[in-house]
Parts: C-alpha cells; structure tokens; sequence
C-alpha cells in the first residue's frame, strides 16, 4: 500500500523519520511518497487533505480533525521547550498587546499559545519562522514568537526574551507543552493506522538505539545549523511522549483544544481525536 507521507525538515523529525524511510527497521506492508517541508507548508497540505499521514501543528489539527486523527506516536510535546517571545528592547508583558509581532504561522501551535497567553494582542504578521530574528532586527516588528533552533541563537544576535510561553503554560496547567503530532487520514482503516503507529514507534525507539545512523539524514536538511544545535534541537524535541503520547500526553492536547475552543480560536471538535492504540 502506498501512502503520501509529509514531515518537516526540522532535525527532530528527519531524526524519528530516518529509520522508517531509509529501510533501517522492517517494513513490508507500505511504500511511501515522501514530502518535506515546512511546519506551516504542511499545514496547508492537511488543510487539502493532500497527505495520508503528516506532521501537523495541533492549532492546525484542530481544524481538520474532522479528517484526520492524531498517532499515539511522532508527537512534539516536552517540558521546557516552548515558544519563545522576544525582541531587541524590554517589553513589558502588559506592552505585548500594543506592538506588533511577528508570528511563524496563523495555524502553528505557536500562535496557539501565544494568542492564550496574550488574547488582546491583535497586531501579528506572519514570517517564515526563521526569518522572524531578522524581522526584529531590521525593526519591521516589535517582537517574535520564535520556535525550533531559533532558541538557541536568538541571544548572540543580541535579542532579548520576553517571556517563555511555554513556561507560561506548565505554570498555568502543570502539564508538558503539546507543540505538534503526526496525524494519520480518518478514512483509512484502523488497522492500518495501528501499523503505522508501530512502524513509526519503531522508527522512534531505533533512532534513539542508534543515533548515529540518523545523522547523515538529518545533517541533508539542516545544512545551515551548527552541528551543536542540531543535536540539541533532537535532545530537546524528541523525548518519550514522541514514542507514546500516553495519559499525560493526550491530556495536555486536550488540554490546549479546551483553552482555545474557550477562546474561540478553534471550532468546537465533536471527533474522537486518537486513533485506536
């Protein structure tokens, strides 16, 4: 069976992917046509129903999970590892919803948080996620919400944090902060989405057996990253809730649909969200 399979580029995902696409773990069942591209990209795709199993933003997911379902595994959830909020001056949070900020997507799961923390903030305008440092320094905005390697550079270009939305979020909730998932097409059979849960699972849990063999992949889509950050935006962003959401996991995803359905930023989701374990 063949299945459009979209992630991003991002080492995180290359990293958990790595094994399943280049044939390292057992696989007899599925081909895949293969996509990578960026988080908002493939948001897009979902939106279209374009891709059988994609990386996906959970603001995004809530709109389109009346035709996907989310995986037990592949998901980016963690302590510490949020979005950030910064800029080249101090701001106030108070100040935050008079400026104007820059924002990498409408549907991330990073506008998701930041629009809980900050509702009356209305100003935004949306950059590719890593051209929003530039942004501030060239004064276009005030501020950014910044996600993947950008937390670990923004501080030698000078840029200051303004507040860590996801320690926002642990304090408000004291639960991991739910960033994105792996959703798989409604319509497809559960026996299929168990399958490919495993596989992915598989892939997972090889990747951390044998890091090494993941590199050379992940080193192909992130050309432009110190080697130091790539490895530290793997440690950070794959952790056991990426091999199993478990009770934890799944709380904080429902968590977050409750927080911004409350804030009419997502519809009401009258779906089983999980697919069968």
């Amino acid at each position: 069976m063949k299945l459009k399979l979209c992630f991003s580029t991002c080492p995180n995902d290359t990293f958990m992917f790595d094994a399943l696409v280049n044939g390292r773990i057992a696989n007899n069942d599925f081909t895949f046509d293969i996509h990578l591209g960026d988080i908002d990209e493939l948001n897009r795709l979902a939106f279209d129903g374009a891709a059988d199993i994609t990386k996906i933003s959970f603001n995004a997911f809530a709109k389109v999970c009346d035709k996907y379902q989310l995986l037990n595994s592949g998901s980016a959830l963690g302590n510490g590892v949020g979005p950030l909020v910064i800029s080249r001056r101090l701001i106030y949070p108070d100040e935050i919803k008079h400026a104007k900020i820059a924002i990498p997507g409408l549907e991330t799961t990073a506008n998701m948080l930041f629009t809980i923390a900050f509702p009356e903030a209305k100003n935004k305008k949306v950059y590719l996620f890593s051209d929003i440092e530039e942004a501030i320094l060239s004064n276009e905005v005030d501020a950014g919400v910044i996600i993947h390697e950008n937390r670990f550079t923004y501080e030698k270009k000078g840029l200051k944090k303004i507040i860590d939305l996801g320690e926002y979020w642990e304090e408000q909730t004291k639960l991991p902060i739910p960033l994105g998932g792996i959703a798989i097409k409604r319509s497809l059979p559960d026996n299929i989405k168990i399958k490919i849960n495993q596989l992915l699972r598989k892939s997972i849990e090889h990747a951390f057996s044998y890091p090494k063999e993941s590199y050379p992949y992940v080193r192909k889509y992130a050309q432009a990253m110190e080697e130091e950050v790539m490895y530290k935006h793997i440690q950070l962003y794959v952790n056991d809730y990426s091999v199993d959401l478990r009770t934890k996991g799944r709380d904080a995803i429902i968590e977050l649909f409750k927080r911004s359905s409350e804030l009419n930023l997502i519809p009401k989701m009258d779906y089983d969200i999980f697919t069968i374990r």
